[in-house]
Order: structure tokens, then sequence, then C-alpha cells
């Protein structure tokens, strides 16, 4: 189904400032909020979702102006986070965002290899050491330890994608599987753990963490248990429904309004079958 000529994209299309870019900051993926009613960050998001790509003239234009951001010739104006070494968490951000619309962009890219060879030498001994993590974080970024980076934030899924050994990508996408905190911004418990309640925003919210994945070629061999997991939740008509409360202004809805069920019921099913197709194809 086409979603891109629907309300909650043209709302969206609506708010892009000329030079590509939306409202006063680009860096959030929470839910939007009345002072903050959308950021670069949150309509890319949705709009991804909804079915834009490099080809739609707004992408292109948001891509080329993060481009430009990387290569210095502009500057988002977000309040720096003392938590990070903000400089380097915004080409981050913005590497992340570029490849996920342009995955071969040469300045994306070019950062991206640099984040690969510290993934590569943190796993380098078959299981993610945290030591030789900060160590080459260090001699790629030249960081101080208590500026080093975690990975555990969304960015570093998609950022990665198709830069890693065959064997550091395996390694690197179980632990993502198996840590605690799951994806920061997305879905903050362990990937391994299955959703108690299908009908509900969380398991949307653990559906989109393995969507993000799912964008990996050896992710098809990891996620049998999640394949399991929609299938033994199909209803009797052989659609899906994860319920009205999954209504986040992010994941859902994709049609213009959940007032009938059945509506709701097709936007869930698109969407598993979407990610059924990814994993098992």
């Amino acid at each position: 189904m086409d979603y891109k000529s629907g309300k909650w994209a043209s709302e969206i299309l609506a708010l892009q400032r000329e030079d590509g870019i939306w409202g006063l900051q680009f860096h959030t993926l929470s839910v939007p909020t009345k002072k903050y009613p959308l950021t670069t960050e949150q309509a890319l998001r949705r709009l991804r979702i909804l079915g834009y790509d490099l080809h739609d003239a707004p992408i292109r234009k948001t891509v080329d102006y993060m481009t430009a951001c990387l290569r210095g010739e502009c500057k988002m104006d977000d309040s720096w986070e003392r938590l990070h070494d903000w400089p380097l968490f915004t080409k981050l951000m913005l590497s992340t965002w570029v490849r996920l619309f342009e995955p071969e962009n040469e300045v994306a890219v070019a950062f991206a290899r640099r984040w690969a060879a510290v993934m590569e030498n943190a796993f380098a001994g078959g299981a993610f050491d945290r030591d030789a993590y900060v160590q080459a974080y260090i001699d790629e970024f030249g960081a101080k330890h208590h500026n080093v980076e975690d990975f555990d934030k969304y960015y570093m899924v998609p950022l990665l994608r198709g830069l890693l050994k065959p064997e550091t990508e395996s390694l690197w996408l179980e632990h993502v599987l198996t840590r605690p905190g799951g994806i920061y911004y997305i879905m903050n418990k362990p990937l391994d753990k299955l959703p108690e309640v299908f009908a509900s925003r969380e398991a949307s919210l653990y559906l989109a963490a393995l969507e993000a994945v799912a964008e990996y070629d050896s992710a098809r061999g990891k996620l049998g248990y999640a394949v399991d997991w929609l299938n033994n939740n199909r209803d009797e008509d052989g659609q899906w429904d994860f319920g009205a409360k999954a209504s986040d202004g992010v994941y859902f809805p994709l049609s213009n309004s959940w007032r009938a069920a059945e509506v709701r019921r097709a936007d869930c099913t698109g969407r598993v079958e979407r990610f059924l197709r990814r994993v098992t194809t």
C-alpha cells in the first residue's frame, strides 16, 4: 500500500525548511512533543517508515544538506550534550542517516569505516572485549577514556551494515541481540526476550529493533525465533494486529486513520509481511 501520499507525510513535508531540515534541532529519536513537535531525525524516521527514499526530492535535499555538514560546509544547530564528544557524535548521527538513504555515500562511508575498524578490534578475540574496544576507539578518534562513546545506541546498527568482515558481523549481531539494554532509542530490553503481550506498543517497538538488525545479511540465520513469534501470533484470518495502543506517531499508524479495526490490521499485517520477506527469502 502507498502511504507516501497520505496525511502523515503531507503534514511532515509541510514543515520542512528550505535548506532541507526540520525544526530547531537535528537530534532526538524520541516521540514528538508539544514543545518540539518535530526534529530532522523524527521527520526522516517517519518518512522512511512511510516509504520515502532517496528518489523523493525532500529526502534528496536533506541528504545533500547532511552530507555538506559532514564535509564541514555547514553545521547543525543542536545544543551540545556534555555526555558525548559532541562533534564526533554529530558525525555519527549524520553518517547513519545519510547511509540509511544513500548507503554508498562516500563521505558517510568513509566515517563509517573508521567505526568498523574499531569494531573489528573489539571482536578480534572471538567475543566483545571492552578494553580492546576502548583502546581502538581512542586510537581511532583520539578521545579520552571518559569520552568514549558506547555503541549501544541505534545509530551504530545501520551505520556498520556491509562494512564488517563476515565473522565480525556475526559476532556483532549476536552481541546486539543479547545485550541487556537492547538498542537504545528503540527498545531498551534484550532482543532475545520476546514481549509478553503481542497486541501492544512494546511489541511494535520490539519489531522495530528487529527490523534494524534484519538489514544485515547474516541476520537471516539468527532471527528464526522472531519468525516463529510472528507466525504464532497470526489471527484466525492470517493477519497480525498490534492493537490500538501501538499507535505512537512513529511506527504506526501508516494509514490516515485507525478508526476502522480492519485498517489497523492491514497496516500491521503489511509491516510484518515486509519483515518476514526480508528474513526468510
